[in-house]
């Protein structure tokens, strides 16, 4: 996927086609959770089922920069920053989908809006519009929704616990994002993702050999588990940062709201995780949310001016 190092914020036709690589991205990483419990099954560590989910993507993603931007240069401090902060996104959040439902587990960590509006607002000085505020509003409230719905199927290990760390990955995945979409102004998104998976892999490593985990699968299914993380956070992830670079940040944290829908139904076909009318009901006002917040970011059309 070719690409300069600073993609303008797209307008038009070339916006929705950036919408539709953020939902492919999206909708590729509500498969996480999945492989995350698969190879928990198999005995692989939360922890170390990020690291195989790094080191496994990164000769793509080498390969990927190289044909993309030409020799591996140095790393950014922003790609440094994305690398740190994904890799406790990712300890958090396999954790979270350890103790709690796949659902509950992928809805908290992507209450990410709310943070990364906020910053993005106090910080980078990007007003969101009060009917995107609306729009947020609706996609977290869906999102609450669906994780105090009372789940009918299989019971959670520790759900207190679980959607505790849970909702702590919603600040790192948020700081990502934010990270993301500040380095996109100035690099390719192959070069963000290699880099910050170079960083992500040995912090992953260390805090797995740290809590005495598993690293080695030792079944097919774990194995087959670990490489579809890695063929997922290629596609998923890098679908992700190539949009970021061309739509708004704010924008592209409610869009990705769309994971948890994914999620949960892989949940309820895999795991026997049944949703409830509650949970139900709130997918449906998630996904309006996401909907309404694409209506409230639309570029404004521009005011012609008349000539006295």
């Amino acid at each position: 996927m070719a690409e300069a190092a600073m993609a303008p914020q797209a307008t038009g036709k070339d916006r929705w086609q950036a919408i539709a690589v953020l939902l492919f991205g999206a909708c590729a990483i509500g498969f996480s959770p999945i492989f995350v419990r698969l190879a928990g099954q198999a005995g692989v560590g939360p922890a170390a089922a990020g690291f195989w989910r790094l080191i496994v993507a990164l000769p793509v993603l080498a390969v990927m920069t190289r044909r993309i931007s030409g020799p591996i240069t140095q790393p950014s401090r922003i790609a440094l920053i994305a690398g740190v902060m994904f890799a406790l996104d990712l300890g958090f959040w396999h954790y979270g989908i350890k103790y709690t439902s796949v659902t509950n587990a992928t809805v908290l960590s992507n209450l990410t809006p709310v943070v990364v509006t906020a910053f993005a607002w106090i910080f980078l000085k990007q007003r969101p519009r009060a009917l995107f505020l609306l729009a947020v509003a609706v996609a977290v409230g869906g999102s609450w929704m669906m994780a105090v719905g009372k789940n009918t199927g299989a019971q959670p290990v520790n759900a207190p616990l679980g959607n505790l760390l849970s909702i702590t990955t919603a600040l790192w995945y948020a700081l990502y994002m934010l990270a993301i979409g500040e380095g996109r102004k100035r690099e390719t998104a192959s070069t963000l993702m290699f880099w910050s998976s170079v960083v992500g892999a040995p912090l992953m490593l260390a805090g797995a050999l740290l809590l005495r985990e598993q690293v080695l699968p030792t079944t097919l299914m774990g194995l087959g588990a670990c490489l579809g993380l890695g063929v997922m956070h290629v596609a998923g992830q890098g679908s992700i940062a190539w949009a970021m670079g061309r739509l708004p940040t704010s924008t592209a944290s409610v869009v990705v709201l769309v994971q948890p829908v994914v999620a949960a139904w892989l949940g309820y076909v895999l795991f026997a995780e049944a949703i409830g009318p509650m949970q139900a009901l709130g997918a449906g006002v998630a996904l309006a949310g996401v909907v309404l917040a694409q209506w409230a970011s639309r570029p404004r059309p521009a005011t012609a001016r008349v000539s006295a």
